[in-house]
C-alpha cells in the first residue's frame, strides 16, 4: 500500500471522526427526528398531494401539525408540574410531620401485621433521632425525584423542538434522502441490504405502534380508574399519563400523586384503591400491550421486542426503545442468511 492511499485512508478516517464529534450532541435528536418522520410519512405523502407537490408548504404544514400535537399539549404539562412541585413538597413534609404525632387509628386494625406496625410506628415517634433520620430519608429523596422531573420535563421540551426542526428538513427532502439509502443499500448488501432496510423501517413503525397505543391504553383505563376514585381533573392526569408513558417513572407519579390526594382528603379506601389499580392495572398495561403490538406489526418474536426494548433503553437511553428492536431484527436476518448459506455437514451431503 503506497503512501497515497494511506494518507487517503487517513484523512477519510479524520473527516468521518470530526463528522461523528460535531453531530454527537444531536445523534439522539437526528434518530427520533427520523423515527417521526417514518411513522408520519403516510400522511406526509397524502398531503404533499392534495397541495400540488409543494414540499415546502407541506414540510411546514406537518412540522406545524406534529408541534400541536405533541410540543404544545407538553408546555402546558410542564407548566402544571413545575406549578405543582412546591405545594407537593411541603404537603409531603406536613404529612411526615404529623406522622411524629403517632400512627393513624386504622393501621393497627391491619390483620396479622396491623398490631407490629402500630408498635413501629410508637417506637419511632417516641424517639426524636430515629425518627428525624427516617424523614430525612423519606423527604430528601422525594423531593429530588420530583425536581428532577421537572428538570427531565424541561430537557424533554428542548429536545422536541430540536426534532421538529430537523424533521421540517426531513420531510422535505425525505425522497432524495431515502433514494439514496437505498442505493447504499444496494451497493453494500444487494438484495439483503434492501430487504434489511426495509425490515428496519417495519420495525421502527412496530415500535412506534406500540409506544402510542401503549400509551393510549393507559391512559383511558387510567381515566376509568380516576372516574371511580372521584379524582378531580381526571381528563388531564389522563392525559399526563399518555405523554409520560415513554418514561418508566412517568405513570406512577401521576396515579400515585392521585393516591396521596385522596389519603390527604381522608379517602383511605379509596387512596389504597388507586395504588393498587396503578399498580395491578396502569403500570402493568406496559408490561403487556407494548410487547404485543410491536411484535404483531413489527413480524418480530416477542421476546426480541421485549429484549430489545429494554436492553435497548438500558444501553442507548429513550432513543434505545427504537433502536432496540431494530439492531436485534438486523441481527436475526444475518444470522438466518448465514445460517442459510452454511448448512451443516450432513445437509450438504
Amino acid at each position: 500500500m503506497d503512501n497515497k492511499r494511506l494518507a487517503r485512508i487517513a484523512l477519510v478516517t479524520l473527516l468521518a471522526l470530526g463528522c461523528f464529534l460535531i453531530l454527537q450532541p444531536f445523534i439522539a435528536a437526528i434518530l427520533f427526528a427520523a423515527i417521526v418522520c417514518i411513522t408520519t410519512w403516510p400522511l406526509h405523502a397524502w398531503l404533499l398531494a392534495r397541495l400540488g407537490g409543494r414540499p415546502a408548504l407541506t414540510s411546514a404544514l406537518m412540522t406545524l401539525l406534529l408541534m400541536l400535537v405533541v410540543l404544545v399539549p407538553m408546555v402546558f404539562l410542564a407548566i402544571g408540574l413545575a406549578d405543582a412541585v412546591p405545594p407537593l413538597a411541603e404537603k409531603l413534609r406536613g404529612v411526615i410531620l404529623r406522622a411524629a404525632m403517632g400512627p393513624p387509628e386504622w393501621l393497627g386494625s391491619i390483620p396479622f401485621v396491623g398490631s407490629q406496625l402500630d408498635a413501629y410506628w410508637h417506637s419511632l415517634a417516641d424517639s426524636r433521632e430515629e425518627f428525624n433520620k427516617l424523614l430525612k430519608q423519606l423527604y430528601d429523596p422525594a423531593r429530588k425525584v420530583l425536581l428532577t422531573v421537572v428538570a427531565l420535563t424541561g430537557e424533554g421540551l428542548l429536545q422536541i423542538v430540536l426534532v421538529l426542526f430537523i424533521a421540517f428538513f426531513f420531510y422535505r427532502d425525505g425522497p432524495a434522502l431515502v433514494e439514496r439509502l437505498r442505493d447504499s443499500s444496494r451497493r453494500l448488501g444487494g438484495e439483503l441490504g434492501e430487504q434489511m432496510l426495509a425490515l428496519a423501517r417495519s420495525t421502527v413503525m412496530g415500535v412506534m405502534v406500540g409506544i402510542v397505543g401503549t400509551a393510549a391504553a393507559q391512559s383511558l383505563v387510567a381515566l376509568l380508574g380516576f372516574l371511580i376514585a372521584g379524582v378531580p381533573g381526571a381528563v388531564l392526569l389522563a392525559a399526563a399519563i399518555f405523554f409520560l408513558s415513554m418514561i418508566p417513572v412517568g405513570p406512577p407519579l401521576i396515579w400515585g400523586g392521585a393516591a396521596f390526594w385522596l389519603y390527604d382528603q381522608g379517602q383511605t379506601g379509596w387512596a389504597i384503591f388507586m395504588a393498587v389499580y396503578g399498580v395491578a392495572v396502569i403500570s402493568s398495561v406496559d408490561n403487556f400491550v407494548k410487547p404485543l403490538l410491536i411484535s404483531r406489526t413489527a413480524s418480530l418474536p416477542i421476546l426480541l421486542i421485549a429484549l430489545g426494548v429494554f436492553g435497548g433503553v438500558l444501553a442507548f437511553g429513550f432513543i434505545g426503545i427504537f433502536l432496540g428492536p431494530v439492531l436485534l431484527a438486523l441481527g436475526l436476518v444475518l444470522a438466518e442468511k448465514w445460517t442459510a448459506s452454511h448448512p451443516y455437514p450432513a445437509e450438504r451431503e
